[in-house]
């Protein structure tokens, strides 16, 4: 039998991270990771496109849970306790240089995830924290004080237990039969699948800022959005995906959407576009692009409103005026079905949070169980923030994990 002061279950970015800083906190601690996989970090070698969003530059807790679908209220506390400015200190005491983008996420200035990756090799070979390939947890059983963990390597047993492995559904499984509720994991982060005239043609073409709602539902949003092969995308799209994650699963990712490309109410846009009629006559409709949208998409929001291309606006009616303005901020598509977003894939669901103790992540049920990352019911929108949860969850469980 192997036997541990502390045992981590998952070999992702809140596994490496609580076993790193517990081993700060207390050198002398035996400890070994155990990941299923044959490899580790696999999903921070993803993140970002290859280049890992470590996290996002928000530094007020208020403003940051707001980012959190699932875990606004119990992240709340514990970004007081630490958030995105420890995080990037403690890559940087590393020598691990990060740099903040415009749009406010977080990257490594080499724009390669494997710097973040051998951060952590570095930091466990230090500390000589034992990582263990291959090691599937079967069974789980706390006995005369013990975490006794049985793999398809052999029995461990550890006086101390965090299982960070994300969305494991075998692992969800063993925590349910020791008494904590699993809520169904639904994807969380993902692109809408659309088939339409009017974005046919036009893949790969971003307007700035719109606002989106899906149709019959409190659900909406407004950021950018990217007219893909497939359909829409971009954070607009990603923000709605991860806040409806439950009821678009439900509608099984059938419903529709309404697009306001130009952020202007219906009477709004239509005096502008009468107002361009009267300063612009001779001008043709489908050639003078108006409210700063992209050429094309304007083209093709004409071009929908029944608008021939060689019509000047001297001699538009007010029929297709209505018509185009209905276009430019009620536009209607049809969703049917999604795409994974990237390579990245994240999950609702999870952990109950009712059964876990947000002060330090001790499970309610069991002494000396803890959880970190995505292992809980907690998700974000894209953008560094996943992360940030790990780090901060890893974090506070390893100040109890060290003692």
């Amino acid at each position: 039998m192997n036997k541990y002061d502390v045992l981590i279950v998952g070999g992702g970015a809140a596994g490496f991270f609580a076993a790193i800083n517990t081993a700060i906190l207390n050198p002398n601690l035996k400890i070994a990771i155990l990941e299923r996989g044959s490899n580790v970090l696999s999903k921070v070698k993803i993140s970002g496109g290859g280049r890992c969003n470590v996290t996002h530059a928000e530094f007020s807790p208020q403003e940051l849970v707001l980012n959190y679908p699932r875990g606004e209220k119990e992240l709340r506390g514990p970004f007081h306790t630490y958030m995105t400015g420890d995080t990037m200190a403690w890559f940087e005491e590393r020598d691990v240089r990060l740099k903040i983008e415009e749009d406010g996420r977080v990257f490594p200035e080499s724009n390669s995830s494997q710097t973040i990756i051998d951060c952590f090799l570095e930091e466990v070979k230090k500390y000589k924290i034992k990582v263990l390939l291959n090691h599937s947890v079967q069974g789980l059983n706390y006995e005369n004080d013990y975490w006794k963990l049985e793999t398809t390597k052999g029995v461990f047993t550890a006086a101390k237990l965090l299982v960070a492995t994300g969305s494991n559904p075998k692992v969800w499984k063993l925590l349910e039969t020791l008494g904590h509720e699993v809520v169904s994991p639904v994807p969380s982060l993902f692109t809408f699948n659309i088939k339409d005239q009017r974005l046919k043609t036009i893949p790969g073409l971003v307007a700035n800022d719109v606002h989106i709602s899906v149709v019959g539902s409190h659900l909406e949003s407004e950021g950018p959005l990217l007219v893909t092969h497939a359909g829409l995308s971009a954070p607009s799209i990603l923000k709605l995906s991860a806040y409806g994650a439950i009821e678009l699963a439900e509608k099984k990712y059938k419903f529709q959407i309404q697009v306001n490309f130009v952020k202007k109410t219906l009477l709004d846009c239509v005096a502008q576009l009468l107002e361009t009629k009267k300063e612009s006559p001779k001008k043709t409709i489908l050639k003078s692009t108006q409210f700063k949208l992209p050429k094309r998409l304007w083209e093709q929001l004409v071009l929908a409103s029944e608008i021939q291309a060689d019509l000047r606006w001297a001699d538009v009616n007010k029929d297709k005026i209505q018509a185009l303005a209905c276009q430019l901020t009620q536009a209607v598509f049809n969703v049917d079905g999604k795409s994974t977003f990237k390579e990245e894939f994240v999950t609702a669901g999870g952990v109950e949070l009712r059964g876990v103790n947000f002060k330090n992540f001790e499970s309610k049920h069991y002494k000396n169980l803890f959880f970190a990352g995505e292992v809980l019911n907690i998700d974000a929108v894209t953008g560094g923030f996943n992360f940030q949860n790990a780090w901060t969850s890893a974090f506070i469980a390893a100040q109890q994990l060290s003692k």
